[in-house]
């Protein structure tokens, strides 16, 4: 499709947006939300988010605590890791190179990128350092560098492993370690042949003996036929000794963030959800993740709803589909997700931060923010909480959008903001 056409059909995209009454803010969170029916059409909305620099404002956070910037300046921040020691490893990237099948991909594409960062990825680990506690990091030193979009990472037993977009790499490591002293030993290869969904989610096992794998479908409900789906749209368990790996459950169409709840050992994962089916459907959320388990994606969605673009039907994996624990709303992009420490203080003590992106399909935008939902005996128990907000304003401008979310044991949340490329340190005041 040439530019003049496409940006001929993003008008009439505009302009069915702005016609729409989308009046429905349901967000289809909680334990058990309400689905309103599909809505099907021509294009989705969207809206372009419009960002503009923070300038002297930062995001808003609860009475008590406290938001600063310990870096700037980073090349798209993604995910994070604290180290042992305290330092903190951000890995910086963007991946992708799946084709535009539709006139619609090639204006949601467009829409999309209005509203990213124009910084080009860092395909690089960066390392920051408070050495002496006073939650200035007066340390920013690149780590390792010529990776290809690295994502998700872990540490046990003296070894980093990074999911890159196409493998699972490892380095040896050193307790003050600054720069990594070899190339990355490859561990497992991942698939990446056209790789909508490029970023590999990663976290490991307790006791370091596997690290699980999260890899997005290659579209939205099958578009490019199920041959470009074998080994997608699921977890991967990786022995962490062989490179050996398993599915370990399927049918989740883009698990973006993996971890583990350090009460129970369970895996845990956020999920985005498919596209087009309206503003209210359907709902990214949160969910625990259990060997051999089947969560839908692409037959049905949040248990047994069928999805009935999918042919052909397959009413055996559908009856197989286990509804996911947690909505978080539709669109909302969830990022990122941590189990929190006693150390974040009372309220926020036992739960899970989920960083959320931010919608592009919906005519009113939603995520753009930091949500804490409260756990119970391993199991979320109530309403979520909005822990960092004020990414977006009302007035539609967007400051920054949030990705990964971590915990630092010695209290702090750490969250990457890819739109600012900045990462942004909360911590309760003392």
């Amino acid at each position: 499709m040439n530019r003049s056409s496409a940006l001929a059909l993003f008008s009439m995209t505009l302009l069915a947006s702005a016609c729409s009454n989308e009046a429905n803010t349901n967000l289809a969170s909680g334990p058990d939300p309400k689905l309103p029916a599909p809505e099907r059409g021509l294009f989705p909305s969207m809206k372009i988010a419009e960002p503009t620099a923070w300038g002297d404002q930062k995001p808003t956070v609860p009475e008590g605590y406290s938001i600063t910037a310990i870096a700037t300046d980073l090349k798209i921040p993604r995910q994070m890791l604290v180290l042992p020691n305290g330092d903190i490893l951000v890995a910086e990237g963007r991946g992708g190179s799946a084709a535009k099948l539709k006139p619609k991909d090639v204006i949601a594409g467009y829409i999309k990128a209005q509203g990213n960062t124009k910084v080009k990825g860092g395909n690089r680990l960066t390392l920051l350092r408070d050495a002496d506690g006073d939650g200035q990091y007066e340390l920013k030193t690149v780590f390792a560098e010529n990776l290809n979009a690295p994502y998700g990472l872990a540490f046990a037993n003296n070894k980093l492993y990074v999911a890159n977009q196409d493998a699972v790499v490892t380095f040896d490591y050193q307790p003050g370690q600054t720069k990594a002293a070899a190339a990355p030993v490859t561990l497992t290869q991942l698939p990446a042949e056209i790789n909508h969904h490029w970023t590999k989610a990663m976290t490991i096992s307790p006791d370091g003996r596997y690290v699980y794998v999260g890899i997005g479908s290659n579209s939205n409900i099958t578009e490019r036929g199920m041959e470009a789906e074998v080994d997608r749209a699921m977890v991967w368990q990786i022995d962490v000794t062989t490179g050996a790996h398993k599915p370990y459950a399927t049918g989740l169409r883009n698990p973006t963030a993996l971890a583990m709840n350090p009460e129970t050992g369970q895996l845990w994962s956020v999920v985005n959800e498919r596209d087009e089916l309206g503003p209210d459907l359907v709902p990214d959320y949160l969910t625990s993740v259990k060997e051999g388990g089947f969560y839908g994606w692409p037959y049905s969605y949040w248990g047994q709803n069928v999805d009935p673009r999918v042919m052909p039907p397959n009413p055996k994996k559908v009856a197989a589909a286990i509804k996911p624990d947690y909505g978080l709303g539709s669109h909302v992009a969830a990022l990122g997700l941590h189990f929190s420490l006693p150390t974040m203080g009372a309220k926020f003590a036992n739960g899970a931060f989920v960083g959320e992106h931010g919608s592009w399909n919906r005519d009113n935008p939603v995520g753009y923010k930091v949500i804490f939902v409260p756990f119970a005996n391993g199991r979320p128990a109530g309403t979520a909480i909005d822990f960092a907000t004020g990414f977006r304003d009302a007035n539609g401008k967007t400051r920054g959008r949030p990705v990964g979310v971590t915990v630092d044991p010695r209290g702090a949340l750490i969250i990457a903001d890819d739109l600012a490329n900045t990462v942004w340190r909360v911590v309760p005041n003392r």
